[in-house]
């Protein structure tokens, strides 16, 4: 066991008598240690009830014959630091978080993992340092959110977003903002849609480390607490048979959790934390792939804030699991791929109980529409690519040509969107906001919520170098690569160049020639970085590689400020 190296042996004395200052016994320390990575934060809805699943996860992993550790990591809620300089932090808080994991499990020599995140940025975080310390582990979440009511439909975190926009057109007034701010998040858990913290745990079974269901069981049922204690068994199971993570995070387990992705019109950010999990594991994934399975895989599942639909909507009919079973019928996904449990992917589809409501998910036989949901664009605005998330966008918009709107940065975009000056037929495009740009890479859910609110997202195209709430609908175009930053062509865009959406063809075309690039690439110069006064963003600017890569920090195309020798490793 790994945990030997620091409790067997007569040198190993002092190890353990620090283990025996926190309370542990010498039975207790003769058993397999497990580490158990907590996000609990009371800053954070989907967190402030992980104590309760913590617990449950000791008591499983007691219940196996191991003793569990706990430790605590952060956790950002991307709703609260949406649309300030908060948000700065939010995709900068993954690589914090995968950090602090990992050196936790290696410093104390943990035999295995189990995890507990829920939100955005968490949960890949995550699943990288188990990837990187390839221990095995399973990860179990908090759960969904319940959807909230008013006057009879059930909302989310989007509504209050939305609503933003309905109130500065008028169309709400205070009285009404103020109930649907008390009624949108009713209780603990994960934002209610199939926004990225929900999509990321649904994928996070699909990627064979979380357990079925484990995307879906909502945060308040007693069913989330007893899959608890069932991941802190498994654990010790996974231990057991030496389950490594590596052995599970193949190319196979990457391929189906996009297919998967694409079936349920997951968000963007996947794009984003997709590949960085892989890197984590040795394996390179690319756009291309993203593009390739899109194009193979059908689109079955149509949530918030797509659709209706809400994640209690999903649980109830079937989940992830029946999602897996239907894209196995299309062969979409390779049945042998790896699990956790020690079955194959195709023995956790075909064990998924047929359940209501119907309509949810659909037959593969009869898709929404015979194509995924995230669609990847090229072209001379992106010649690196860029996301959107086809299932949110209208047939109007699929197509779309019009007028750039230029604005360095989300706020004097969104003052423009509130005070009017944005109108239909407009191509609102907001750069220096990559990774390196902004830095931090911001979501831009109030500007797309606020145009959505305002009954223009089935006019107006949004494209930006920075990404997208998974919350996030319209022609909402992000992850332009290369950003502005590193002296991407989005850089030199004007107001009233002609842009052009083409979903279908996959392209984003800007109508300028090529010597008036030139012209103005030798008038603007070097792309300006903006200063930031956080040590760790300026560490992060200069680390971080492209969207298009993950921006991971240790990619090839990283500004490294120093060299290291091998002495200094």
């Amino acid at each position: 066991m790994h945990s030997d190296r620091v409790k067997h042996g007569t040198a190993r004395a002092p190890h353990r008598s620090l283990f025996f200052a926190t309370g542990l016994t010498r039975e207790e320390l003769q058993r397999p240690l497990v580490g158990v990575a907590n996000s609990f934060s009371e800053a954070v809805p989907g967190h402030v009830h992980l104590r309760s699943i913590a617990e449950a996860v000791k008591a499983g992993v007691r219940a196996a014959g191991g003793t569990p550790i706990e430790f605590n990591t952060m956790a950002i809620c991307d709703g609260i630091a949406m649309g300030h300089e908060g948000m700065r932090f939010s995709l900068p808080s993954r690589e914090l978080i995968a950090d602090s994991v990992e050196a936790m499990a290696v410093a104390h020599a943990f035999d295995g993992l189990v995890l507990i995140p829920n939100c955005d940025k968490v949960v890949p975080g995550m699943l990288m340092a188990a990837a990187r310390v390839n221990r095995p582990a399973v990860l179990v979440s908090g759960g969904p959110m319940l959807a909230g009511t008013h006057a009879g439909t059930a909302i989310d975190l989007k509504s209050l977003f939305e609503a933003v926009g309905k109130h500065g057109a008028g169309e709400i007034d205070d009285e009404e903002l103020a109930a649907l701010e008390l009624s949108a998040c009713p209780g603990c858990g994960s934002c209610a849609g199939l926004f990225t913290a929900n999509t990321m745990n649904c994928l996070a079974e699909v990627l064979g480390l979380a357990l079925p269901e484990n995307g879906t069981i909502p945060a308040v049922s007693a069913d989330r607490i007893r899959l608890a204690k069932s991941a802190g068994r498994a654990v010790m199971d996974a231990i057991e048979a030496d389950r490594l993570p590596r052995e599970i995070l193949t190319m196979a387990s990457f391929r189906n959790a996009i297919a998967t992705d694409m079936a349920i019109g997951g968000s963007t950010n996947t794009v984003l934390h997709l590949p960085a999990i892989a890197h984590a594991a040795g394996i390179e994934l690319s756009l291309d792939i993203f593009d390739e399975i899109s194009a193979a895989t059908p689109y079955l599942v149509k949530l918030s804030p797509s659709g209706p639909h809400h994640m209690e909507d999903l649980h109830a009919a079937g989940g992830i699991p029946a999602v897996l079973r239907e894209l196995l019928h299309a062969g979409c996904i390779a049945g042998d791929a790896p699990h956790v449990l020690g079955q194959s992917i195709a023995g956790i589809a075909m064990s998924a109980r047929p359940r209501t409501p119907e309509g949810v998910i659909h037959s593969s036989d009869d898709p929404i529409s015979k194509d995924g949901g995230i669609r990847v664009l090229r072209g001379d605005l992106a010649p690196e690519g860029c996301v959107v998330k086809a299932s949110a966008v209208c047939a109007e918009m699929q197509s779309h040509t019009g007028p750039a709107r230029v604005f360095d940065g989300e706020e004097p975009a969104l003052e423009a969107i509130l005070g009017g000056l944005i109108h239909p037929g407009d191509v609102v495009v907001i750069r220096y906001e990559g990774p390196k740009g902004g830095p931090g890479m911001r979501e831009m859910l109030l500007p797309t919520s606020t145009l959505a609110g305002m009954g223009l997202d089935d006019t107006v195209a949004l494209v930006t170098d920075g990404r997208f709430s998974g919350a996030s609908r319209g022609a909402a175009v992000g992850h332009v690569c290369p950003e502005a930053a590193a002296g991407g062509p989005i850089g030199l865009v004007e107001d009233g160049d002609r842009i052009t959406l083409d979903l279908e063809g996959g392209a984003l075309s800007w109508d300028v020639p090529a010597d008036e690039r030139a012209r103005r690439k030798a008038r603007i110069g070097p792309p300006p970085r903006r200063s930031s006064s956080s040590g760790f963003l300026r560490r992060y600017a200069a680390l971080v590689g492209p969207a298009s890569r993950g921006a991971v920090l240790d990619s090839p195309d990283a500004e490294v400020p120093f060299a290291r020798s091998a002495a200094g490793l």
